[in-house]
């Protein structure tokens, strides 16, 4: 006979213990708690059942030991709650363990069952209980790249390696695999993070109009790797093999950032499929108002991240894939939605980020967050956590609207190279900014320049998704052209884009495939798109080559000038003449025109007063003429996104230069360049 012990409150889920296996589930309303046993992954029906009574609840945790079991132990639990008039009955569902390390059961699995009241034991998903072994930080340190050195690519793991061309194994090789051949190219590129879209177990089934969810923000758990990505079937070997992922990285020196959905689950809303959370307690982990489930998300539901219990559990999460599996950082997916209350009320000090700025677990990792929900709450300036870094909605869109020629755009365009000063308080701390152009919200940056409005039909929604105001154009023709002047000039902003974000102070984030040209043919919202519209193209003739040197050269460039593009503020300084400043110039020395209709700026980086670097932009549609600052020494040609990038640094003596329409140049003092520029 099976000898069930009254088990222990921490830690949450189902951990290995010297006697059998120790269960652990918040669930406040619960009366009665049943621990369903499976053989296998695909069972349609428990070989054992256990019912826990108010014996085994201890305030809001129902906690067992159930002798005998061990690793591997297949398990679900259904939840017997109170009848309040508010929730509805959920007695007759399967439901997997919030804090699970493993999923199975997709061979039967079927949504629609999931979102009645029926008996969906048949076709449910299922927990497996896994050893939760540390990472190996001893061989595989953490490479804690500083925030001033960092430079992150963004990435979808599916769809950066679907391509890959291999060895005759290839096929039996997992997305993660198949990834580590891919280092090399990411250490020659220049890269020193990569942040990875969702790899939290999601539902692919969770789309319309029989399209799969591809890029995976429909999370049904928070510590399991997604399945997909995986050819191995076992959760202790998908962890293992995760794991190798991310020493791989290490080893390399490149940091991994996953991109986590806290705010929403799958489960959607009250019509939505019974899965974990809403079939334990509803009322617990999300917002209700009444029986109607309130959502800031756009998925139906919202999280609420504010109570106690809820962000005892995303802790943990976030401790899983920090301690278990050696992840670097966070970007925390709408995570201004985290920061709201009881009623949605947005909250000053918001309890989740004191909880993880004060574990000492978490306070060494990179922080980041989309600082908007779709509740319209956007909080950038004042984003309630001070070691988090927000993307910089508002960098991107400046940049865009000064390159695409429109007016009133040359102060906002200098103020998001300082590092955004009119957001951030950059006399009390350093600049706190994500810079982008493109991310996987939106279009490439090839498409950027291609396409005036979006083309999304492949959706299946008629065009109606997707961003509509998007600051793009197509230079003359909507989409691929062999116009060789139009993709000259096409090629020409690419270039001028992504100088100026490798120029302005900040982390500056790039998108998978941009370094190369990468098109969604117009497609501004690929997160149903598992095919070429969304995949890296690795064949090199269809790459562009000259995008991909030039982004090789501003990495490279970066690095070398770390010291005067993104420089670490010392607030003990401030009276020290050899800080770094900015002098900003027009087409004349000293004299920046901010004008609503100037489509120029032109700057230098200066210490101790002597101007080290100078760069002009020319977002007009003429030529036109700059004065330079003088020097002692020539100054060199580095950069000019008007011609090929192959060609060599040039010295400039004369005290003039000509930019080019809609073309950036950026000059190195000769003494900087002779002492740390070693360009061939």
């Amino acid at each position: 006979m099976t000898v069930i012990n009254i088990g222990q409150s921490v830690p949450l889920g189902s951990t290995i213990t010297d006697a059998g296996v120790n269960f652990c589930l918040v669930a406040t309303n619960a009366v009665l708690v049943e621990i369903l046993i499976f053989e296998e992954s695909n069972s349609t029906k428990p070989i054992a059942i256990y019912t826990l009574d108010k014996k085994y609840q201890s305030g809001p945790y129902w906690r067992a030991e159930i002798e005998g079991l061990g690793e591997g132990t297949i398990y679900a639990y259904r939840i017997h709650q109170k009848r309040n008039g508010l929730n509805r009955d959920y007695s007759k569902k399967v439901l997997i363990d919030p804090c699970s390390r493993g999923i199975t059961g997709w061979d039967n699995y079927k949504r629609d069952k999931s979102s009645d009241e029926s008996d969906n034991t048949k076709c449910c998903l299922k927990s497996v209980v896994c050893d939760r072994e540390k990472f190996n930080f001893k061989e595989f340190p953490n490479p804690k790249h500083s925030w001033e050195e960092s430079i992150i690519y963004e990435l979808h793991i599916g769809a950066f390696t679907e391509k890959i061309e291999s060895n005759d194994h290839s096929n039996n090789e997992s997305c993660f695999q198949k990834f580590v051949k891919k280092i090399p190219y990411l250490k020659n590129l220049g890269i020193t993070s990569i942040e990875l879209l969702p790899v939290f177990c999601f539902d692919p089934n969770d789309a319309p109009n029989g399209l799969d969810n591809f890029w995976g923000y429909s999370p049904i758990n928070w510590f399991t790797p997604h399945f997909e990505y995986f050819n191995e079937i076992s959760p202790k070997k998908i962890r293992q093999e995760f794991k190798r992922f991310v020493e791989e990285c290490h080893k390399n020196k490149i940091e991994v950032i996953l991109d986590v959905v806290y705010n929403h689950t799958s489960e959607g809303n009250s019509n939505g499929p019974v899965l974990s959370w809403k079939g334990i307690d509803e009322n617990l982990y999300y917002f209700l108002d009444k029986n109607k489930f309130q959502d800031v998300s756009g998925c139906g539901n919202t999280i609420a991240a504010n109570r106690s219990l809820v962000r005892k559990l995303i802790i943990d999460s976030l401790k899983c894939w920090v301690n278990e599996f050696g992840i670097d950082g966070f970007r925390f997916d709408l995570g201004v939605a985290l920061t709201r209350g009881e009623n949605l009320i947005p909250l000053d000090n918001p309890p989740l980020f004191e909880d993880i700025e004060s574990d000492p677990d978490l306070t060494e990792i990179k922080l980041i967050s989309e600082p908007w929900d779709c509740g319209g709450l956007y909080k950038i300036k004042d984003f309630p956590s001070k070691t988090t870094f927000t993307w910089n909605g508002h960098f991107r869109d400046d940049v865009r609207r000064f390159w695409k020629g429109e007016e009133s755009t040359a102060w906002d365009m200098s103020d998001k190279i300082q590092g955004s000063p009119s957001i951030y308080d950059l006399e009390i701390m350093n600049a706190n900014t994500i810079n982008f152009i493109t991310s996987h919200d939106g279009f490439t940056l090839k498409d950027l320049v291609s396409f005036n409005i979006k083309h999304n039909f492949a959706n299946r929604e008629k065009n109606k998704d997707g961003e509509n105001n998007n600051n793009s154009f197509n230079y003359g023709v909507e989409g691929p052209t062999s116009n060789k002047q139009i993709n000259a000039l096409r090629l020409q902003q690419q270039k001028n884009f992504l100088l100026s974000l490798f120029i302005s102070r900040g982390v500056p984030m790039m998108l998978m495939g941009d370094e190369i040209g990468r098109t969604q043919g117009g497609n501004n919202n690929t997160w149903c798109q598992n095919n070429y519209l969304g995949w890296m193209n690795w064949e090199e003739t269809n790459q562009d080559l000259e995008l991909l040197n030039f982004v090789k050269q501003l990495t490279f460039i970066r690095k070398k000038l770390i010291y005067l593009i993104n420089p670490v503020l010392d607030k003990e300084s401030s009276n020290n003449k050899n800080i770094i400043e900015y002098q900003w110039h027009g087409t004349t020395l000293d004299k920046p025109d901010w004008g609503s209709w100037s489509h120029t700026i032109a700057f230098s980086i200066n210490k101790n007063k002597n101007p080290l670097i100078w760069i002009g932009l020319n977002a007009y549609s003429k030529n036109i003429n700059f004065s330079i600052p003088k020097s002692q020494s020539n100054w060199i040609k580095v950069l000019d996104t008007s011609l090929n990038s192959s060609l060599k640094p040039k010295p400039i003596k004369d005290k003039l230069i000509e930019i080019n329409a809609l073309s950036s140049i950026l000059l190195i003092k000769n003494e900087v360049f002779e002492n740390v520029f070693q360009i061939n």
